[in-house]
């Protein structure tokens, strides 16, 4: 897989193949790397899946539209988006990276999308990264439900698993990583009947149980 497999892909063409690579560059392989593009992707992701919501739902009030939004921008989501990219078999990574598994690892991959979105801002503009961004998530959107998603994961999973009269999930820190201004935590979700453990990651711990429910709500509702 090479980056500009990725770039067409997601369905553009960069004009500075420079940022292109930069985006596909982990901090473990040196620099520049893409963490500066990760966080300018963050913002203009957010915007972007913002306009779409507030255009495509009119009536829903604040707290609505941020749930929607809370639940397109998580890592969950832009991992999986990652993978059907095969953004993991462009990244450029550290070797001790590459060996302990970070070309499939959640964050790692969606910390990329993230800065491929960046890449695409400041090599063509707001509208360029926007269409990318539209492109991607057109299928996720179409499938929302927004009446569902009014209740966080945790809530929704507690709730299905008690209409069913089973036992309530369990949650527990796995590892905590990073320096207290940028923490990676991730958490398993455990259910006894039936069986089944997920992994979340997250900035948080709170996140990180939150992305676990979903991975198992959609298991178990699949």
């Amino acid at each position: 897989m090479t980056a500009q497999t990725v770039a067409a892909r997601i369905g553009h063409a960069f004009s500075n193949p420079a940022l292109l690579r930069t985006a596909l560059t982990h901090r473990s392989f040196g620099t520049p790397n893409n963490e500066r593009l990760e966080f300018l992707g963050d913002g203009v992701l957010d915007c972007v899946i913002a306009a779409v919501l507030f255009h495509r739902y009119p009536a829903l009030p604040e707290g609505d539209l941020s749930r929607l939004r809370a639940n397109l921008v998580n890592q969950n989501t832009l991992h999986q988006i990652s993978l059907n990219l095969d953004i993991g078999g462009a990244l450029r990574l550290g070797e001790g990276e590459l060996k302990s598994g970070g070309a499939l690892r959640p964050s790692i991959l969606a910390d990329a999308l993230e800065a491929l979105f960046g890449a695409i801002y400041l090599d063509a503009g707001f509208n360029a990264a926007s269409l990318a961004i539209e492109k991607l998530y057109a299928p996720l959107i179409d499938k929302l439900e927004p009446g569902q998603l009014q209740k966080d994961a945790k809530t929704r999973l507690q709730e299905w698993l008690q209409g069913r009269k089973k036992s309530l999930p369990r949650y527990q820190l796995l590892e905590a990583t990073g320096a207290a201004h940028d923490q990676r935590f991730e958490v398993a979700c455990e259910i006894d009947h039936p069986s089944l453990r997920t992994i979340g990651h997250g900035t948080s711990r709170r996140i990180a149980e939150q992305v676990a429910a979903e991975m198992a709500l959609k298991v178990l509702t699949a």
